[in-house]
């Protein structure tokens, strides 16, 4: 695409004039531009892409996106806002490819990954092509790629939705987090579908409080636009339990769908019986009823079950379709994942990292421990602090051995995170335990039959982040390895 016919996308009072170079790609990365790339100067917490421009035009760069003019030999267009721009331009440079397809955004503190995959079940089981793209992997059809953030830059997220669109996809499913909305990465994504899954305490190192939190998390519901058309309605599904909902429906044009357990709803699940091996309820969605029986575990899954029943059903799938498909599905990886390697004790590998998520899986947990619950949880550094005594104190009100370790410190002083975590539970009984193995291998000796064992925080995660070191550390195998060892010392 031209330079010039590009730009128009950005609708500037000012006439583009000048050089029309051959735009090959959208960058924001110095190091990725080639020939013929559009630099976009992006102001980051650390570094300022504008510092960078010079060394992107001699990679190559055919023309700059800068918030200040700069003295370079290519054309340099001066925007007030590099990063709304640089979505705008990627969304045009790729052809507005979510006009393409089905688009469904999930957005909330927890529950995002589960419902994802869920929904990627119903669809995939209804012979329809699907895209993915979230907290664990983009995905798509069959082919998956590593991702860095739940939602990505704007150019990632464009590109990998044109490639949707190229391998013909029809439905993409998509998490979205508050620091995307917050920051714009999203604009250009038409969504038809936005599901709100839940609201509590996290990301208040960005946000800084939960009202700004929640603004963004409203931005998904607002930005489905005022119009309704015919051959493409939007929807809003959204948690009737949760207080955050009232503000999302003042803020959306769209159909609301609601869904949830404790008040009136479109969608809504009672008689629910949790055991160790799954999870019964009944299904009431406007006048059908049905019996439903998960392979899933906790009231939590409930929730993104029906959050994932609304989206289905708004987007035209059979309710005894849907049921049957996600009645088939044994879990998600990392999402109170079962590690069971012929020990008689249930160890259970869970993403919780909010003080909400720790108290819904604990009091799972509760359900159907019939001894001693040990719980292995830590904090990440560089993030919210205030969280910290908060889940310590949640940790030791709800298992009887609490565990506090490291996960991902980061740059900060993992001994100093632990001690923001005691700083809530003085009096209380607790062991610390600094290394992650250790704690793992600590809980796993002392556990009988009966116990059951929590390793909560990273989930999915095949690492550990310490200063500037990725280093692999994978929950699951190391409770495989400490069990193995159990077993063989026994």
């Amino acid at each position: 695409m031209k330079l010039h016919a590009l730009l128009t996308y950005l609708h500037s009072l000012d006439a583009h004039e000048g050089e029309n170079p051959e735009i090959t790609s959208i960058e924001n990365d110095n190091r990725k531009v080639k020939d013929g790339s559009l630099f976009v100067c992006i102001k980051g917490y650390t570094v300022d892409g504008h510092d960078f421009a010079q060394s992107a035009v001699e990679n190559g760069a055919a023309a700059v996106i800068a918030e200040r003019q700069l003295n370079l030999n290519v054309p340099v267009i001066v925007v007030r806002d590099s990063s709304r721009a640089m979505a705008v331009l990627a969304d045009a440079f790729y052809g507005h490819p979510t006009q393409r397809m089905n688009l469904i955004g999930i957005t909330g503190t927890n529950g995002k990954t589960t419902t994802s995959h869920l929904l990627e079940k119903i669809y995939e089981d209804q012979k329809k092509k699907t895209g993915l793209i979230g907290t664990m992997y983009t995905k798509i059809v069959d082919k998956v790629f590593e991702t860095k953030n739940t939602t990505p830059d704007s150019v990632t997220l464009q590109k990998a939705f044109h490639d949707m669109a190229e391998a013909g996809v029809s439905t993409a499913i998509m998490e979205v987090s508050s620091h995307a909305l917050e920051l714009g990465r999203v604009h250009g994504c038409d969504y038809d579908i936005a599901v709100f899954t839940n609201l509590t305490q996290d990301h208040l190192d960005f946000h800084k409080t939960m009202e700004r939190y929640k603004h963004a998390k409203s931005l998904l519901f607002s930005q489905l636009g005022n119009a309704q058309l015919e051959n493409r309605p939007k929807y809003a599904v959204l948690n009737a339990d949760d207080e955050a909902t009232a503000d999302f429906i003042k803020a959306t044009a769209a159909t609301v769908v609601t869904y949830g357990i404790d008040k009136d709803a479109d969608i809504r699940a009672s008689d629910i019986r949790i055991g160790a091996q799954g999870t019964t309820f009944t299904l009431t969605a406007g006048r059908d009823i049905r019996n439903v029986k998960l392979q899933l575990i906790g009231k939590f899954s409930v929730y993104n079950v029906l959050a994932a029943i609304g989206a289905a059903l708004c987007g035209g799938i059979n309710l005894d379709e849907t049921i049957a498909s996600i009645e088939s599905i044994k879990g998600v990886t990392g999402r109170f994942e079962l590690i069971m390697a012929n020990q008689d004790f249930p160890v259970i590998v869970d993403y919780a990292h909010t003080p909400d998520s720790l108290e819904n899986v604990l009091k799972t947990v509760g359900e159907f421990a019939k001894s001693k619950i040990f719980v292995i949880i830590g904090c990440g550094g560089d993030r919210d602090k205030t969280k910290r005594p908060i889940m310590a104190a949640i940790a030791c009100r709800l298992a009887t051995d609490p565990i506090f370790t490291s996960d991902n410190p980061r740059s900060e002083d993992a001994l100093q995170i632990l001690r923001d975590m005691e700083a809530g539970v003085e009096g209380e009984e607790y062991t610390v335990i600094v290394d992650r193995r250790e704690a793992i291998e600590y809980a796993v000796s002392k556990a009988e039959a009966g116990d059951v064992i929590l390793i909560a925080g990273k989930g999915h995660e095949t690492y550990q982040l310490v200063g500037d070191a990725i280093l692999h550390f994978d929950d699951r195998e190391e409770a495989e390895k400490a069990i193995q060892t159990k077993l063989g010392a026994n």
